[in-house]
């Protein structure tokens, strides 16, 4: 087997490395900072696309893959590390989406058991809610992780079993040797391997251009607050123009999040936290009475429609990515990792890859 070096140590890093670990590959992932602290520790750890008719279909699919393998990976992952993600069947309302005749088509080719709800129905769901819906989208088999859980118990159980991860060890260059890489350049030195995974976040787009290859992934922040609750006060996943509150096993309440086309500037403002507390008191009124205990912001690796690239440089036979994610890194997760190791292996591809090949997706921009 090969010696692979994963760059990036995020959830679709970690969930990559793990993936080549199985298969029998020596692992070794780079973290240009400390790993799982940027969008994968920031997010919300909802399992779907917020509204998932809104995206093209390989979104979806890759969603559904990554649903069905969450119950078993974090009960694995928990038994391995006495970590526990909190994978929680929440079920999911969107109140008012205004596209329901969208919605039914694509729960009905995806047989993802969606629910039109009126007011009554979408309060009897969630009685907390201070907004009434007169149309609701009720998917009930969404569920949620506890993503900083998740994301320590990935870390520990790749480190039991054998893979290194280099903390404040960015990637600053690329050596090659005809079509190949031969090494990458970090503040430790020169690192070589056979295979080299794209895995950064945000930081990919700048990372593949140097090797002639320019996805259209950029940063957008997103702020979110946690509020401090009692157990049990929120009982769904709740989503009403854009924001969501998703309620956690302990009674704690994140509310998010906001869409900001900053660069990398990933400074919490004043402004988005009295936004954000504005709308979840509208939204859940009772959390206008509890404290916010923490309001933070993570870069979210950007990308036009959300189709994550996954698959082989074009041009670089040893090269490989897995990023793009936007807002869906946690639910799609599992499956890049999966689709990705699968392309590295020539083996039988979980689905189609052709959507999120990153030379599909470069549109022509190789230099």
């Amino acid at each position: 087997m090969s010696e692979v070096i994963v760059v990036g140590a995020g959830i679709i890093g970690m969930l990559t490395a793990r993936e080549l670990a199985a298969v029998g590959h020596t692992v070794t992932v780079l973290e240009r900072a400390r790993p799982a602290r940027e969008s994968s520790w920031a997010g919300g750890g909802i399992l779907s696309p917020l509204y998932p008719w809104r995206y093209p279909d390989v979104v979806s699919e890759l969603a559904r893959w990554s649903q069905r393998a969450y119950p078993g990976l974090c009960e694995a992952l928990r038994t391995e590390t006495g970590i526990d993600p909190e994978c929680e069947p929440s079920g999911l309302l969107i109140g008012e989406p205004g596209d329901l005749d969208d919605a039914r088509a694509w729960a009905a080719r995806f047989d993802a058991g969606l629910e039109v709800t009126d007011a009554a129905g979408a309060r009897a769901l969630e009685p907390r809610l201070g907004v009434d819906f007169a149309t609701g989208a009720w998917l009930p088999a969404v569920g949620q992780v506890r993503n900083p859980r998740m994301v320590r118990a990935l870390r520990a159980s790749l480190e039991l079993g054998g893979v290194e991860i280099r903390s404040d060890c960015p990637v600053q260059g690329w050596e090659r040797s005809g079509a190949r890489i031969a090494a990458v350049r970090t503040p430790a030195g020169r690192l070589s391997a056979d295979v080299f995974v794209v895995a950064s976040g945000a930081w990919s787009g700048a990372l593949l251009e140097q090797t002639g290859l320019r996805l259209p992934i950029e940063p957008v922040r997103g702020q979110m607050v946690l509020f401090r609750g009692p157990p049990g006060l929120l009982r769904r996943i709740t989503l009403y123009e854009g924001r969501y509150a998703i309620p956690r096993r302990d009674g704690r309440v994140l509310f998010g999040s906001t869409l900001e086309y900053t660069g990398f500037e990933k400074r919490a403002t004043p402004q988005a936290l009295e936004e954000l507390r504005r709308d979840a008191a509208r939204l859940i009124p009772a959390l206008a009475d509890l404290p916010v205990e923490c309001h933070w912001a993570g870069l979210r690796p950007g990308s036009p429609d959300g189709v994550p690239a996954i698959g082989p440089h074009p041009e670089i036979a040893n090269l490989y990515v897995c990023s793009g994610h936007f807002r869906n890194g946690v639910v799609l997760g599992p499956a890049s990792a999966r689709l990705l190791v699968d392309q590295l292996s020539a083996r039988e591809p979980i689905l189609d890859p052709a959507p999120c090949q990153p030379a599909r997706l470069a549109r022509s921009s190789l230099a």
